[in-house]
């Protein structure tokens, strides 16, 4: 092979690497854009520690409409939304309803010992005033936050220290 040949070859080579680097490099700061678009929808700090896929899943449902027993995009409950971000982001199926999700999918939590993607539960029915009784359900976050199917705002993100959840609250649970 001539010098000249080598040299070519070289040159390619030498090109090609930087052309690998910097498209990984762009890629990585594209998808970190993104990133922080997702926290800025979803109202809540980036940290390294967080679950990306759980916040995208979750910024990926932001403002769908509420629907009762609605199972897509177009509107959904509170329990579809968490069935469907659970499947998504964590390969688990769960019940379809919020009581069975609390009874037969969690272990109870106390509010104090909340961490990202836990369950949270409420009983937000006038029909029983019942302690134990649930009819709500949504997926901590964190900073006391919790994403769910609001009946008024559709899919949104809530305080727990929101008059209306403390009020309401009935228990935590964290994904057997």
């Amino acid at each position: 092979m001539s010098v000249e040949k080598i040299i070519q070859y070289r040159y390619i080579l030498l090109w090609s690497i930087v052309l690998g680097l910097y498209s990984c490099s762009t890629s990585r700061h594209i998808e970190k854009r993104s990133d922080n678009h997702v926290y800025k929808e979803l109202g809540l700090n980036e940290d390294r520690k967080d679950n990306v896929a759980l916040y995208r899943e979750a910024a990926s449902w932001m403002h769908v409409p509420h629907r009762d027993g609605g199972t897509s995009r177009k509107g959904t409950d509170c329990s579809f939304l968490v069935y469907s971000v659970y499947k998504s982001v964590y390969n688990k199926t769960l019940e379809r309803n919020s009581a069975d999700m609390l009874h037969r999918n969690c272990k109870k939590v106390s509010r104090g010992k909340l961490k990202e993607g836990d369950l949270v539960f409420f009983n937000t029915s006038s029909k029983s005033r019942s302690d134990s009784y649930i009819s709500h359900v949504g997926i901590y976050l964190k900073e006391n936050k919790f994403l769910h199917a609001s009946t008024s705002k559709g899919v949104n993100i809530s305080d727990l220290d929101d008059d209306y959840y403390r009020k309401t609250w009935v228990c935590g649970g964290r994904v057997k």
